[in-house]
């Protein structure tokens, strides 16, 4: 390919992963247009990585052993439903399942891949696209003065409020899944004001406390500081009757009134267990948040001189822990298709249909997770380690799998659920 200039819009993850894998696929010039100002490392959120994904994204040159993570091992389902179910501060254990991942923080992941980025790759912070264009020939990114810069194509890794995917598929938007999630984290050390301190919990465990309504997922992250460890949770809720929904919208860190965070700390008295109710108790108000849960599934990736990448083309509910791995293994696709195409109409028709449909997949696989989990879920009062293998084996019945499909692996065909054998993550 003789042209060979790339934007990338946006410079969070998938951004810096589709920059690194432009820039190893031979393009002349790469520039990511990021809208913050600043750097991204304040974005506290936790993410999980499964370690079959972990070794491929290993193999393909986008992740190594010199990211900090936090191994896991277990993941410990609780409630407090049930026979004794609200004596034990940690709950009545319904399933110890094995659990084969590692955590990220997400800045910690993020400013490894921006620094992993070959120099030859521009960033250009506080750089907001206001529009974006082209045709089969070339594409152009516009910022506030509407002046158009060409490029010879355009990648979308602007999240779910994408303004490339206005371009590409106009008809496609989030639709609202009927639920929140409240997040928050803080230093681990902080677990020392608990009754039990952290012994009750060990650093290896996912616990996943379920609820009537929702459940909680809490796991530790690597902190900021190299060799510090941070608490991650999830609260999958009922949508507050405050909260506005005209369109894909979050409550930030830090700008939860005192009202609000005590509706959090009344949720988490009023349904789980008295120790995980004490650790969300125990989070600042400068790191807890409120967002809604969307979907999305584009029914096309690409446009012309256009393409899109990670929570641009797919959002996926966080139930299946799939986010990060999607967004990078786009990356892997992209570059594999530039490698072998000897165009761009045959390298953008090949992403298209493979990240397409695995994108796809990935999306009814986290309804399916999130109706089991929280809008439909089961008895938890009658719930027990039998019952719960069951559960899960229906849930992933048919489908590539919890933490993700396997790097190129097509979508599996729909199956029935007693044919699905793999109770593991």
């Amino acid at each position: 390919m003789r042209d060979r200039s790339i934007a990338v819009v946006g410079g969070s993850i998938a951004g810096c992963a589709f920059a690194r894998a432009a820039a190893r696929g031979g393009a002349d010039r790469v520039v990511v247009l990021e809208r913050s100002p600043g750097r991204l490392e304040d974005r506290g959120v936790g993410l999980c990585v499964h370690d079959d994904r972990y070794a491929e994204l290993v193999r393909a040159g986008h992740l190594d052993d010199g990211i900090r993570r936090h191994r896991i091992t277990t993941r410990h389902w609780v409630t407090r439903e049930g026979r004794d179910g609200g004596a034990d501060p940690r709950g009545r254990r319904l399933w110890a399942q094995a659990m084969p991942f590692h955590s990220y923080h997400w800045g910690v992941l993020w400013q490894a891949l921006r620094e992993r980025t070959p120099d030859t790759v521009a960033f250009r912070l506080d750089a907001t696209v206001t529009g974006v264009g082209g045709d089969d020939e070339h594409a152009w990114v516009a910022g506030p003065d509407n002046e158009r810069e060409r490029h010879d194509l355009v990648i979308g890794a602007d999240g779910y409020r994408s303004v490339v995917r206005e371009a590409v598929c106009p008809e496609a938007s989030p639709d609202y899944a009927g639920y929140v999630c409240w997040r928050g984290s803080f230093g681990s050390e902080l677990l020392e004001e608990l009754p039990g301190g952290p012994a009750l919990w060990p650093e290896n465990e996912v616990i996943t406390v379920c609820y009537r309504g929702g459940q909680v997922v809490l796991y530790r992250i690597p902190g900021l500081t190299p060799g510090s460890t941070q608490v991650n949770w999830v609260f999958y809720a009922p949508t507050p009757h405050w909260l506005p929904l005209d369109g894909p919208t979050s409550i930030p860190a830090g700008t939860l009134t005192p009202a609000r965070l005590d509706e959090l700390a009344q949720l988490a008295e009023r349904h789980l267990p008295a120790y995980w109710a004490g650790v969300i108790g125990l989070t600042p108000r400068e790191r807890t948040f409120l967002q809604p849960i969307y979907d999305l599934a584009t029914p096309r990736r690409t446009a012309g001189r256009l393409l899109l990448a990670g929570d641009a083309a797919t959002v996926v509910r966080p139930h299946n822990t799939s986010g990060a791995v999607k967004a990078v293994q786009d990356a892997c696709a992209f570059e594999d298709a530039w490698r072998a195409a000897d165009g761009w109409t045959g390298l953008l028709s090949t992403y298209d249909r493979e990240r397409g449909a695995a994108g796809r997949e990935l999306v009814e696989i986290g309804r399916r997770l999130g109706q089991a989990q929280v809008t439909a879920a089961p008895d938890w009062a009658t719930m027990d380690e039998a019952a719960m293998t069951a559960w899960w084996r229906h849930q992933l019945a048919g489908t590539g799998g919890f933490g993700g499909h396997a790097l190129g692996q097509p979508p599996k065909p729909r199956q029935n659920a007693s044919a699905a054998q793999t109770l593991t993550p």
